[in-house]
């Protein structure tokens, strides 16, 4: 059901990356709402549902594209807060980067993130990856339940 689709957060501050990801995703009929983070405080701003997204609806993101380097918190220190946290570390985390370097990726996984890819060089390269990961994460992948606030056991 579409009323059930829950966004995709794409965290990415170059406006050509980010212009090439929904035109990707878009190639690829996903239908989630695309929403368009510029740097990593906004990306937890929205996943905590404060300051500007402080009444924003809705259940965690079906996904989260997360580029390495951003303004103000890096994509490392995203990821370290959304795995760290009991409420949002089931979120699929993409890194989406053009970082080749071993310690990025190593530390990504280190952090539990879900998979990283490294933005190709070329336009239809960088359209096709970009298809095959929103098709599997938002289509594909079957996340579990959302966990409804109350008490919990352990």
């Amino acid at each position: 059901m579409i009323a059930d689709l829950r966004q995709i957060v794409l965290a990415e501050d170059n406006a050509n990356d980010v212009e090439l990801t929904l035109n990707a995703l878009r190639e690829n009929h996903i239908v989630n709402e695309i929403v368009v983070v510029r740097d990593g405080a906004e990306a937890l701003d929205y996943l905590h549902k404060r300051n500007r997204f402080a009444g924003r609806a809705g259940a965690n993101p079906a996904l989260v594209l997360l580029d390495l380097k951003m303004p103000k918190v890096d994509g490392i220190e995203v990821l370290r807060q959304i795995k760290a946290d009991s409420s949002l570390k089931s979120i699929p985390v993409v890194m989406l980067t053009s970082s080749r370097e071993e310690q990025d990726l190593v530390r990504s996984y280190e952090l539990g993130v879900n998979a990283y890819v490294v933005k190709p060089v070329g336009f239809h390269e960088f359209i096709d990856a970009v298809k095959l990961l929103g098709g599997f994460w938002a289509v594909i992948n079957e996340p579990p339940p959302q966990r409804t606030a109350g008490p919990t056991r352990d």
